[in-house]
């Protein structure tokens, strides 16, 4: 019999696992994408050929007030001190001086800003030329009330946006296990949403019935008929920005490619980039996925640790088994996730949720509801076991014991094997 050994990651190590070639029906792994050479000119060229609108430079005029709205530091990937001098200089050049310019930084409902992580974000030049304001979801007074969507949600707007003559989003497209893609629509909801917005929006998350736990229609890589994705761009639609400048990145972290233009056809094109680079096409399912993270950070703990658990579980059957590797050395970080595994009951783990809907809370309430329908074995440190268990998994030390624990699960000799590597970056989408 053939055999093949693939490398795991975990933590700053590996796992090296011998697995029959004949059951192997999938190695997914990222593709590779071209980095930007010449970031500052591929920044210019997207201004100057946006998608589905005019340049930046003919939409605003002299004596408008434009405020960007910025991702916060939760969301450092994105680089945004690389491109917001270049659209602060643009703007000046089409007579809107620094001083009728602002950014808001999308809080969505996160703590705000110190003056570092500003520093951190926006980059020294961006802080000492324009003025920041924080979002606060919280503080009704600074809140404009636009209107409400056809599924109930009240959309208040930051009033430094909702009061604004032009209004530019900045930020960067990926996967996102609730709304298909990031970017975009959420740089208004949730980024400068308040929160009966915010918690109204999210809690489409979960099934319009009690008991019946997580919306299915919500998950990656889906948009059509989505009603957490089409319920944020209703709340971004009162808005209707101005313009939107998005990126997307190679699986290295560099610009692989600018989005500018109108802020959902320019979007929309970039989440088609995504798809290409991250999207793995599948034609089936596995009885066993295999899948590790990548190794540290992406495995720091098991809030972390979700994006591997989510992807690995759109490539494994329905009933089926995932062997996951990952270290998980910070394995109760945060507590805002963690402390939500204190249910032994699903229902009142999802009353509890649908009461105080946090994301946190969500993805935690998401992975216990993975546990009801697949087997999940987590190769871990052995300190972590405690913790595995109250999420429903199952624990392991190493290959061999996981394996073993996975072949008595599927309950049968013959069974097919998908393997993932990189599963924190790679989405397997079932055509």
């Amino acid at each position: 019999m053939a055999t093949k050994t693939i490398n795991f990651g975990f933590g700053d190590t590996s796992f090296a696992v011998t697995l029959p070639q004949e059951k192997i029906i999938y190695e997914i792994e990222g593709k590779p994408a071209q980095a930007i050479i010449n970031v500052p000119e591929a920044i210019q060229e997207a201004l100057k050929n946006p998608i589905g609108s005019a340049p930046l430079q003919e939409i605003v005029k002299q004596g408008d007030k434009v405020v960007l709205v910025v991702s916060d530091i939760t969301r450092g990937w994105i680089q945004s001190s690389v491109f917001l001098p270049i659209l602060l200089n643009e703007l000046n050049s089409a007579g809107i001086p620094d001083q009728d310019i602002a950014i808001v930084i999308a809080l969505g409902s996160h703590r705000p800003h110190t003056e570092q992580e500003n520093l951190a974000v926006c980059g020294e030049e961006v802080c000492r030329r324009v003025t920041i304001h924080m979002h606060n979801c919280l503080d009704e007074s600074q809140l404009v009330y636009m209107g409400t969507t056809k599924r109930g949600t009240p959309a208040y707007i930051n009033k430094h946006v909702a009061n604004a003559d032009k209004v530019i989003l900045t930020g960067g497209i990926v996967f996102h296990l609730l709304g298909g893609f990031g970017g975009g629509r959420k740089s208004i909801m949730p980024g400068v949403s308040g929160n009966v917005t915010i918690q109204t929006n999210h809690s489409l998350a979960l099934n319009a019935q009690v008991g019946h736990g997580a919306n299915p229609d919500c998950m990656s890589d889906k948009l059509t008929g989505n009603p957490f994705h089409e319920d944020m761009t209703e709340v971004a639609a009162f808005v209707n920005p101005d313009f939107l400048f998005n990126a997307v990145y190679t699986p290295e972290g560099k610009f692989a490619q600018f989005f500018a233009g109108h802020w959902l056809k320019a979007w929309e094109a970039g989440c088609q980039k995504v798809e290409e680079i991250y999207g793995i096409p599948i034609t089936q399912q596995a009885d066993l996925v295999i899948a590790s993270a990548g190794g540290f950070p992406k495995d720091i703990n098991l809030y972390q640790g979700s994006k591997t658990i989510d992807n690995a579980y759109m490539a494994v059957k329905p009933g089926g088994v995932m062997l996951l590797f990952m270290e998980c050395r910070d394995i109760a970080e945060p507590a805002e996730f963690s402390d939500w595994f204190q249910f032994k009951d699903s229902l009142e783990f999802e009353k509890a949720v649908r009461a105080n809907f946090t994301i946190p809370g969500f993805i935690a309430f998401k992975l216990s509801e993975i546990a009801k329908t697949n087997t999940v074995i987590v190769v871990t440190k052995p300190e972590n076991a405690d913790f595995i268990r109250k999420t429903g998994y199952i624990p392991a030390t190493s290959a061999d014991e996981a394996l073993a624990l996975a072949k008595k699960a599927l309950g049968k000799e013959e069974f097919t094997i998908t393997c993932m590597t990189h599963a924190a970056n790679t989405a397997p989408l079932l055509k």
